[in-house]
């Protein structure tokens, strides 16, 4: 899929909320917006989608002006190829789930990639579905259909703001299966909004930091992630790193998958049932990874890595030292205790190793196809 480019240079005051958006963005994949209640994200969503009048400078897609305060121009939310899934599923309750297809597919006007309904219908596993009216599905089967819906309409954007919020941990991650699906199997970039970290991880091919409405930081997600001057918008306690590796065996004995991250670099973690070779990516916890200047001896720790150390940031008035590693080329937090550097003596190019418990990572899946 060929990356669109974004540009976005707004202003947009509501009440006593100002936000201010200046950014261009390669749209590949999925892009998040990211951030605390109250920061601005859905207000960007909306400020892109033409639902809010108000905002004034330049919303452009692929040359495009949809926005353009100084020529008066302002392309309606209607006649904008984009597609938008909310929060709340908004179907058509006097339709089933057949009837809000048909109905997106008459009314499309987009000219985005050609969408055929089987495709949509087999990779949102909707096919039992297709006779149920609304109110009798679950949150989960009304995102899905919802997300079939917004695709039926040929669009060149999908905006979701977001939409698995009101579902639970269990329904949450089964539905991410599908949307981590559609920038691949339709050819169609995503904008996603969303305050949750694993979302975060499972998505994100970009990262948009936005606080006080302001953009704080964009760029890829895995760079983002390993920066240590961004933990107050990515979060102390949860923050980390994204580290991509591939499927290499299976321990079929003791319940574990082996994955490599460059070659005779591997890491343990839980069984994944996932093939040799899928591209996997692991959400590594900051306060997870310990780290030694010797490679340690008779010890339970599955995984020691050699890494070297490429930036300390100790908080000043707390316990805590931020150290980020570099282990075969990928970037790795750690979280310690100011003590602890001090007494390792770590500095920028020391040769360290980095351990992680099997049981610590988080695995989330990335096909890479």
């Amino acid at each position: 899929m060929n990356a669109s480019q974004l540009d976005l240079d707004f202003r947009l005051v509501r009440g006593g909320f100002d936000l201010a958006v200046s950014e261009t963005l390669a749209l590949d994949g999925v892009t998040v917006l990211f951030g605390p209640n109250g920061s601005g994200k859905s207000m960007t969503l909306r400020a892109i989608a033409g639902l809010e009048a108000g905002a004034e400078g330049i919303v452009r897609f692929d040359g495009t002006d949809w926005l353009r305060s100084d020529t008066d121009t302002f392309i309606a939310a209607h006649q904008r190829p984009v597609a938008h899934v909310f929060q709340d599923a908004r179907l058509f309750s006097h339709l089933d789930v057949a009837g809000n297809l048909g109905f997106a597919q008459r009314r499309a006007k987009g000219d985005g990639p050609e969408v055929l309904r089987t495709d949509v219908v087999e990779v949102f596993d909707i096919a039992h579905l297709l006779q149920r009216m609304p109110q009798g599905l679950s949150g989960g089967e009304r995102q899905r259909v919802a997300m079939a819906r917004a695709l039926l309409t040929r669009p060149r954007l999908v905006l979701m703001d977001e939409p698995l919020s009101a579902l639970d941990v269990q329904r949450r991650a089964q539905a991410l299966n599908f949307i981590e699906q559609i920038p691949e199997r339709f050819q169609v970039p995503v904008i996603y909004v969303t305050h949750q970290i694993d979302e975060v991880v499972r998505l994100a091919n970009q990262l948009v930091l936005i606080a006080g409405g302001r953009i704080e930081a964009s760029g890829r997600a895995a760079d983002l992630m390993s920066r240590l001057d961004l933990p107050p918008f990515t979060g102390r306690f949860e923050a980390g790193s994204i580290i991509q590796a591939s499927v290499k065996s299976h321990n079929s004995a003791f319940a574990l998958t082996e994955l490599e991250i460059a070659e005779g670099v591997k890491v343990e973690v839980p069984f994944l049932d996932f093939p040799v070779g899928e591209m996997v990516r692991l959400r590594v916890r900051a306060r997870d990874v310990s780290i030694a200047l010797t490679k340690p001896e008779d010890v339970s720790l599955r995984n020691v890595l050699p890494a070297s150390v490429e930036e300390v940031q100790a908080e000043a008035d707390t316990a805590f030292a931020e150290v980020r590693l570099s282990v075969a080329g990928q970037a790795v937090r750690a979280r310690i205790s100011r003590a602890s550097a001090h007494e390792l003596k770590l500095k920028p190019g020391k040769a360290v190793y980095a351990m992680v418990k099997a049981t610590a990572l988080d695995r989330r899946l990335l096909t890479r196809r």
